[in-house]
């Protein structure tokens, strides 16, 4: 770790006027420091003369003064570093959020969201001391031993010649101990982010553990792990204690040269009594600034280890697709495909994940016409889903163009494509918050009636009115009081109230009972019929579908029209 870190003095641009307020107050600081061993040695010194309080009134007055102004100068200046780390955890967090979403699922797919919770909370709460404390005394210790050296020199060139040359020795053991404990707190942050990654899934997994009998085993892996940041942490813990020790006892031992040298040379006359109080009094306050800001350094180095790898995120790409749009939507205005009238084509999309060396898609061709109802069949890895994601642009074709109303997806920027379309997911997500605000979710501020006439069509409106609160029930964390096929009427309610004219549907009807999925295809066919509906399923639900596409290892295996015939409700193959 660096003493200072560019990348959050960059981010830190957010409160700079708070870091500038700092700066200015450690000035003031310093120089309140020097007057009040100024005033402090001519105090005592008079005193020693035979001076009496009466006639030292004034200077006292002054001293008090300067003292209560040190005062209220340290405390603003870490009242300003305070709001200036506060800001720039805020805008940290946001970023972290912002670039994270913009990376998209298939990132988002091979991450930890224990770990980047933890990084995001946790890890950006430890950067309080470094913009509070360490920054700021970083400016100390730089000012401070600057202008200590000056006044002394010129009071006493012998004693500043000394402070000068032991001065060094404190930032040269800090950072000897220094290499070390960035290993160290590097390793901890480590082992807490996986302690925390791993806590979190076995957390939500605990019913299948215990199905399985396994639950035992896990509290042993959480324990080793437990145990091995324990024992990272007291290693850290003990690194920061040696360092403070070998920093008190370098400057406890300059300091003591500099006082045997000053009361050498005050017992043979060769210093005035005041200037050698003077020395006395401000050489402790050189070196108090260095020791200060390496014990500092080791008090915040758990924030920035959190912050290197919140900046390893941030330092990610974006999806080559989303840094187009967003340069072309920087650019110029461009046109938004209107979906309630134009078609899509898909004209020989390749797909291949990463670390797979089957494609998902091969070569596919796909006219999608507007206020079509398509169901896209096959078995598991087909392509199906991956043909879903690739209309959200969540995933970019490796080979091929998609294309609406003629205009390449590369140039359309994301978020007004994306308005257009309404998702329901394999696994829909349920948001902690009311029943009516989680059908709201696409829709903020939607007329209630609107809200009950979505969960109608889904069918979830008579659970839902069953409910303690009906549709102000307050739903926990994942939604857990309900079933899985509440939860995906839930989301059914929500995907149909946001009145998109392209629905997307990833097993939508895959927790739902026969009389509940076929209530469902009709609705398709009934008041949804205006819509552009694209549904993956292994159960053929719609008896009306336009057309039905069967997948095989990413190609088209078979497709029938309506003219066919009618297609029955089946069970999973």
């Amino acid at each position: 770790m660096r003493a200072v870190d560019p990348r959050l003095l960059r981010h830190a641009r957010a409160a700079r006027s708070c870091l500038i307020i700092t700066v200015l107050l450690g000035l003031a600081v310093t120089g309140l420091i020097v007057a009040q061993a100024e005033l402090l040695a001519h105090a005592l010194a008079a005193a020693a003369r035979g001076t009496g309080a009466t006639a030292l009134a004034g200077t006292l007055v002054l001293l008090l003064e300067v003292v209560l102004a040190r005062a209220a100068a340290a405390y603003g200046g870490e009242a300003a570093a305070l709001r200036a780390a506060a800001r720039v955890k805020s805008q940290l967090r946001r970023k972290l959020t912002r670039h994270c979403l913009r990376l998209g699922p298939a990132w988002l797919a091979g991450q930890q969201p224990g770990q980047i919770a933890a990084q995001a909370t946790r890890g950006l709460d430890g950067l309080d001391p470094y913009f509070a404390r360490y920054l700021p005394q970083l400016v100390l210790s730089v000012l401070v031993p600057a202008a200590v050296v000056a006044t002394v020199t010129a009071a006493d060139w012998i004693s500043g010649v000394v402070i000068a040359v032991t001065l060094p020795l404190i930032p040269l053991f800090a950072a000897l101990v220094g290499l070390h404990t960035r290993a160290q707190t590097r390793h901890q942050w480590r082992l807490l982010a996986q302690l925390s990654g791993h806590f979190l899934d076995v957390v939500q997994g605990l019913p299948t553990l215990k199905a399985f009998g396994r639950a035992k085993y896990q509290e042993q892996v959480i324990a080793r792990v437990t145990s091995e940041h324990r024992s990272a942490a007291m290693a850290t813990l003990r690194v920061a204690f040696l360092s403070a020790l070998v920093l008190e006892l370098s400057a406890a031992l300059a300091t003591a040269l500099v006082a045997v040298e000053t009361g050498l040379r005050l017992l043979y006359g060769h210093m005035p009594y005041q200037t050698a109080l003077l020395v006395l009094l401000l050489t402790p306050e050189a070196y108090l600034p260095l020791r200060a800001v390496a014990a500092q350094y080791h008090a915040s180095a758990e924030g920035t280890a959190a912050a290197e790898s919140i900046f390893q995120i941030l330092d990610t790409p974006l999806p080559s697709q989303d840094s187009r749009t967003t340069a072309l939507a920087a650019g110029r205005t461009a046109r938004v495909p209107d979906l309630r009238s134009a078609a899509i084509s898909l004209n020989g999309v390749t797909v291949t994940y990463p670390g797979r060396d089957r494609p998902a898609l091969e070569g596919l061709n796909l006219v999608i016409r507007p206020g079509e109802l398509i169901m896209l069949t096959g078995p598991s890895g087909a392509g199906k889903t991956t043909v879903l994601r690739l209309l959200l642009r969540f995933t970019e074709p490796d080979m091929g163009t998609i294309s609406a109303d003629g205009i390449d997806l590369d140039g359309v920027p994301m978020d007004p494509w994306r308005a257009q379309i309404a998702w329901v997911p394999q696994h829909p997500r349920l948001f902690p918050g009311s029943v009516a605000a989680n059908i709201a979710l696409g829709r903020p501020g939607v007329p209630r009636a609107a809200i009950k006439d979505a969960a109608r069509l889904a069918g979830a409106a008579d659970f839902i009115e069953a409910l303690p609160h009906g549709y102000d029930t307050l739903l926990g964390e994942r939604a857990a009081r309900l079933s899985a096929g509440q939860r995906q009427q839930l989301a059914l309610a929500r995907a149909f109230l946001r009145n998109a004219p392209l629905l997307l549907l990833d097993e939508p009807v895959a927790h739902l009972a026969p009389a509940a999925a076929a209530a469902i295809g009709d609705v398709f066919r009934g008041p949804l019929a205006c819509r552009t509906i694209i549904v993956a399923t292994h159960r053929q639900l719609a008896a009306g579908a336009d057309r039905v596409i069967a997948l095989d290892g990413g190609r088209v295996a078979a497709a029938a029209s309506r003219a066919v015939g009618a297609l029955a409700l089946a069970a999973d193959p």
